[in-house]
């Protein structure tokens, strides 16, 4: 609130005038900082992303898929074996070819680390190329169980370490 001095009285008179200049000065600041910003905000970055020439890989003749199940059993194709005899029944379906790709495929109730830990197993046998099968959102199964191995889902390959 101002007040007025009058010089022919004692009493100070009330001044009832808003001062509006610093709401003048504040309404500047901010349109200043939004028409500085909003320029900033709205710059697209034009990147050409490089095109990738490579051929996609070729699918095995006959892929060799080993199932974990869910009851955390294994299976190599459709024959059952044990995890102690998995480096064995993989030598004898390859031929001891370890550069031939081994597709995993998991029961979608296997927990994540007992997946890890079957190709820990395979690492250890000594095949590196490993690759991950799962169904696609529009592919289903006639009657709910994995892909028939005919015609492998298409496959992640894992990087060997």
């Amino acid at each position: 609130m101002a007040a007025r001095l009058a010089s022919t009285e004692d009493e100070l008179e009330e001044n009832h005038e808003i001062n509006v200049t610093p709401f003048i000065d504040v309404i500047l600041v901010l349109l200043i900082i939004f028409m500085v910003a909003a320029p900033l905000s709205t710059v697209d970055v034009n990147v050409d992303l490089p095109t990738s020439t490579a051929a996609p890989a070729p699918r095995p003749e006959k892929p060799l898929f080993l199932t974990v199940k869910a009851d955390l059993g294994l299976a190599l194709g459709d024959d059952p074996i044990a995890r102690d005899a998995l480096q064995s029944a993989l030598d004898t379906a390859t031929g001891s070819d370890r550069e031939q790709r081994v597709f995993v495929r998991a029961d979608k109730t296997v927990p994540y680390g007992d997946v890890m830990e079957v190709m820990n197993l395979l690492r250890a046998a000594g095949y590196l190329k490993i690759g991950l099968v799962g169904l696609d959102a529009g592919q289903t199964a006639a009657n709910g169980t994995l892909p028939s191995e005919s015609a492998p889902a298409p496959a992640q390959e894992a990087a060997p370490k």
